[in-house]
Order: C-alpha cells, then sequence, then structure tokens
C-alpha cells in the first residue's frame, strides 16, 4: 500500500485536503496536509473559481489538465457537475488550439506514441503502458485534426480530450483508457522545423508502410487488450474510409468522425421533422461539404431512409452534395470512391443553383470552411422552407459554416439550427433562441460503453441507427420550443446510459456479444460505471 507524499503524488489516490482525519493516520499523511478538511464541493468551488480567475480559455485548459494528472478524481466531479462550463474547455473549440500549442504547452506526459522506428515492436512496447486491462482506445494519426489539418503528434490532445469524455459523459473507468497518437511523421513544414516540436519529425509515412504500421497496432491491440473498442479520430478522408472498410468487420472499431457524427447529424434531423412536420421518409437532405464527416451521415441516413422502405437508390436520390467543384454529378472526373454512390445524374450547378433545383429541407455544412452558409445561402433555403433546418457542423468555433445569430437573422428567426461548436443563446425580436450543439459527445460514450459491457465484436450500422434514435426520443417539446434539437448536455449521463442500454440489448439481439445476457442490461451497465 502507498504511503505518504507517494499517495499524494499518484492521480488515482491522491483526494488532496478532503483525506479525512482517519485516513490521513492510516496512509501516513499527518503534517503533509494543512489542517483543515475540505469537502468535496468546497473543491469544485474552489477550482472553479480559480478557472474564472484566468484569462483565456487555453489558460483554463492547462489548469484542467494538470488537475487532472493530479486529482484525478476532483477532475471529474468538476466535468461531472458543470459539464455545459466545462466540456468546451476540455475539448472543442479550445481542444483545438491546445492541439496547435501542443508542443509548447506540454508539462505532463500524456498518451502512448507510437513511430515507425517501433514496427515490429508494438505489441512489446504497449506492455510499457502502466494499466492492462483496457477497454476503449481513442487513436489518431494527426492528419486532420478538426479543422485545423496536419498537426502530427501535436494531435495527441484529441485522443486525451475523447477519452476524458468517455469517463466524463459514460462513465467509463479513466484507468480502462488509452488514448494514442500513431506519430507516422508530419507534411507540415513549419511544425517540423519547430525546434520545440515533440513529434517524429519526418514527412508523413503513407502506402503499404503506413497500412503495415495500422496493421501491427491493431494486432498489437487485439492480442494484448482482446475487449478494447478501437475508435479511430482525426484521419485524412482516404485513409478515414479504408481503415474503417478494413477493420470494420474483423474488430470492435468504428470512426467517430464517420459514423459519430452521422449518428448525431440523424438525430437532429429527426428531432427537426417534429418542428418542421415533414416525415423523416420525404425529406430532401443537401451537404456541404463531401469528406468523411458529410458522407458518412449520409450512409447512416441511406440505412435509416432503407429502414422506411426506401431501397438503397431511391434512399440516395434524397441526398445530394455539394462540394468545392460544385453538385456531385456523374459527369464529374474528379470524385474519389465514397462520393460516387451519391453522384446525381444531372448537369453541374453551383451552390445556390443546387438548393434552387433541388429544393432541399435540411442543409448539413461539414466542410471546415468558415462562412460558408452565406447569407445568400441561408435566405435561399428560407424561401423555400417555412422552418429551414441548418446544421453548421464543422470545428472548431472558427471554422462553423455560420454562427447560430446568422441562421436566425438570415432566416427571419424560423431557422432550425444546430452547430459542431458551441453557440450561446440568441435572442431575435421577441424570443431568445438556445441552439443545442450537435456534439457527437452525445453518441460515442454511450455506444462505447454499450459496446464494452456487452462485449460485442463489431459496431454494424444497425447500432449507429439505435443510437441516433435513442437521442432523438430524448428531446422533448420544451427543447424544441428554446429552439434545440438535442437534449441538454447536463443529462449526458442519463443520455449515455440509455444509449448504451439500447445498443447493448441490440447487440445482444444481433449475436454480436461476446458475453451473456443479464437479466437486467441498464441495471448491469449502470452498476459497472465509473462515479468520482
Amino acid at each position: 500500500m502507498k504511503r505518504g507524499f507517494d499517495v499524494l503524488r499518484d492521480k488515482t489516490l491522491n483526494r488532496s485536503i478532503t483525506f479525512g482525519r482517519r485516513d490521513r493516520d492510516r496512509l501516513g499523511l499527518r503534517g503533509l496536509l494543512p489542517h483543515r478538511v475540505a469537502t468535496d464541493r468546497q473543491m469544485v468551488q474552489r477550482v472553479m473559481d480559480n478557472l474564472e480567475r484566468l484569462p483565456r480559455d487555453i489558460d483554463r485548459y492547462m489548469l484542467l489538465s494538470s488537475l487532472q494528472e493530479r486529482n484525478e478524481r476532483l477532475f471529474y466531479q468538476i466535468v461531472d457537475t458543470h459539464v455545459d462550463r466545462i466540456l468546451p474547455l476540455i475539448y472543442t473549440p479550445t481542444v483545438g488550439e491546445a492541439c496547435r500549442e501542443f508542443s509548447h504547452i506540454a508539462r505532463d506526459p500524456k498518451g502512448f506514441f507510437i513511430t515507425p522506428d517501433d514496427r515490429g515492436s508494438i505489441r512489446r512496447i504497449l506492455g510499457n503502458w502502466p494499466r492492462k486491462d483496457i477497454r476503449v482506445i481513442v487513436v489518431t494519426d494527426g492528419e486532420r485534426i478538426l479543422g485545423l489539418g496536419d498537426l502530427g503528434a501535436n494531435g495527441m490532445g484529441i485522443p486525451v480530450g475523447k477519452l476524458a469524455l468517455y469517463t466524463a459523459c459514460a462513465g467509463i473507468h479513466p484507468e480502462s483508457c488509452l488514448p494514442v497518437t500513431l506519430d507516422v511523421g508530419t507534411n507540415n513544414e513549419p511544425l517540423r522545423q519547430d525546434v520545440l516540436y515533440l513529434g517524429y519529425p519526418r514527412k508523413r509515412l503513407t502506402g503499404k508502410a503506413y497500412v503495415a504500421l495500422v496493421d501491427e497496432f491493431v494486432s498489437a491491440v487485439q492480442s494484448r487488450y482482446p475487449d478494447a473498442l478501437i475508435q479511430f479520430e482525426d484521419f485524412l478522408t482516404p485513409n478515414a474510409y479504408a481503415l474503417l472498410n478494413r477493420y470494420r468487420h474483423r474488430a470492435l472499431c468504428f470512426n467517430d468522425d464517420i459514423q459519430g457524427t452521422a449518428a448525431v447529424a440523424l438525430a437532429g434531423v429527426y428531432a427537426s421533422t417534429r418542428v418542421t412536420g415533414i416525415p423523416f421518409r420525404d425529406l430532401r437532405i443537401m451537404f456541404l461539404g463531401a469528406g468523411s464527416a458529410a458522407t458518412g451521415i449520409a450512409d447512416l441516413m441511406t440505412a435509416a431512409f432503407m429502414d422506411e422502405g426506401h431501397t438503397a437508390d431511391e434512399a440516395r436520390r434524397q441526398l445530394s452534395f455539394v462540394d468545392v467543384n460544385g453538385l456531385v454529378v456523374k459527369s464529374r472526373t474528379d470524385l474519389l470512391e465514397h462520393n460516387l454512390p451519391y453522384a446525381l445524374d444531372a448537369k453541374p450547378l453551383g451552390f445556390i443553383d443546387a438548393i434552387d433545383a433541388i429544393r432541399p429541407h435540411v442543409l448539413i455544412g461539414a466542410t471546415g470552411a468558415p462562412g460558408t452558409f452565406t447569407q445568400a445561402v441561408v435566405e435561399k433555403m428560407s424561401s423555400i422552407n417555412q422552418r429551414p433546418t441548418l446544421f453548421a457542423l464543422s470545428n472548431p468555433t472558427s471554422r462553423a459554416e455560420c454562427t447560430a445569430e446568422q441562421a436566425y437573422a438570415w432566416s427571419g428567426g424560423r431557422a432550425l439550427f444546430a452547430s459542431g461548436s458551441p453557440f450561446g443563446p440568441v435572442k431575435f425580436g421577441e424570443r431568445t433562441f438556445h441552439p443545442a450543439q450537435g456534439n457527437n459527445v452525445y453518441v460515442f460514450p454511450g455506444i462505447g460503453l454499450g459496446a464494452v459491457a456487452c462485449r460485442a465484436r463489431t459496431l454494424p450500422d444497425e447500432l449507429f441507427l439505435v443510437a441516433a434514435r435513442t437521442l432523438a426520443g430524448l428531446v422533448r417539446r420544451p427543447h424544441l420550443d428554446r429552439g434545440a434539437l438535442y437534449p441538454p448536455l447536463k443529462d449526458i449521463r442519463k443520455i449515455s446510459l440509455a444509449i448504451a442500454t439500447n445498443v447493448a440489448t441490440q447487440a445482444y439481439a444481433m449475436n454480436l456479444s461476446r458475453g451473456k445476457r443479464p437479466a437486467n442490461v441498464r441495471a448491469s451497465i449502470e452498476a459497472m460505471t465509473y462515479r468520482p
């Protein structure tokens, strides 16, 4: 048993000045702490007061990051108590700035780094990680961090942040989480030339050598941690699809940018139909952007339309894409493989003309290009829809296709709006709108918890449909009346539990589980969750 300073230096054991008299005697802490015994509530308030004294969100991120390394329990108590305030600080949008500055602000080591020099040794070096019962791994190669591009090893902030959300929002024990960066180099020349850059200082590994490294990583994980879920995060679109298709039927894995984003967007669209009155099966949906996020949403929506009775071809005809070169049509020669199923048999058109011709009910932006939902775009959507539905999903906030204020002002207060990064309340006329953030945190922690709880073998699309429908079903009329297409984030633990329960139940029904179905799935999952 650890004693004295060893206890205070262990983030999993440290309770700081909340240690009571008896524990101080038992653990050899008398004299090492001031006399006063503080309550958990006082400690949380002390940290919150210190946060608000800081001038910038990046400073608040650093304070919370340091706290996570010193006193894990207190960190998660703060997230749990003040999730609306803390979530934007530990993840989007602040994590974008943290990743850009990662090599300059790094203090405490976080996560596990794998480089091309580790080829042939990945399984062995994973043994250096101190925890052995790993259940969730979030991995990135840093090539497409949010809307910020190639940040190489600086992208470690993403797996660290995502796993903090797995614990805070779904109760997966922090000791069961492993953040990984496949540091295969970077093509960001200024980053490579930065003397403080901490990553592998070479151009990116590509082709067969890159795939072989990822293959070795996945095999090593399956060998060392056979029950672990692998979440791929922020890979460049071609690699994101290639890796997902390579492993999805032989490993417990998913890509959050593709499938998590899809489930959240689909849930928001389901919720919007309760306001517009247009049945989901009749919707026409247009995407601005044709990368992994947009196409992933379309793939899941295709499955949802087919579940409503459409054929695959009929479902895809209700979905259209516009990218930097205009409407995605069959006559174009620049399309990637994942775009081809959605190419329309139509003439090339620009964005505004495409809206005019197709007359979509829903417009979804996943471009990484700020300001692309212009006033003309929003006014055109408003001219053809009584209640236009606009999703500006690009992260961080600086990359959003439009702001909440612009959406309401340019639509005359009629837009149904959701965004990937948070926007505050917006007053328009006599109404105050409270748009909800279409954040993947609504689904990926619950999906992961459900998969881990039932020891799923794989995660097929049916489970993401279940997650989307569960989330949409938790949106109440008062939420819609306030302008929110999602339930409040303060309920995220309940939301994640509901999603996990339904995902696990469906996995049991599909014989995807390696575990025996308990008599009460919800109670079984709730019993295994971590509470700080």
